[in-house]
């Protein structure tokens, strides 16, 4: 699927619905391609969920739990 950059902010949700499908969009500024929007990996979905780390992270030997990570960067909010 195509679309353009004007028709993602009007119709995002139309757009999602056709990535959740299993579609592809390419999304073209100006007339020209600019982006790729596809569906997440299922398997990186599921380690989300379960609050497993993923990427750059997986191997970041400062965080074993995730939870407790998030909750030492957000202690400084009021």
């Amino acid at each position: 699927m195509k679309t353009t950059a004007k028709s993602l902010r009007m119709d995002t949700k139309r757009i999602l619905d056709a990535v959740e499908r299993g579609e592809e969009v390419i999304v073209s500024k100006r007339g020209r391609p600019c982006a790729r929007i596809v569906p997440v990996d299922k398997k990186i979905t599921r380690n989300i969920q379960n609050g497993e780390l993923f990427g750059i992270w997986k191997e970041n030997k400062s965080v074993q739990d995730v939870d407790a990570f998030i909750d030492t960067l957000r202690s400084g909010r009021i």
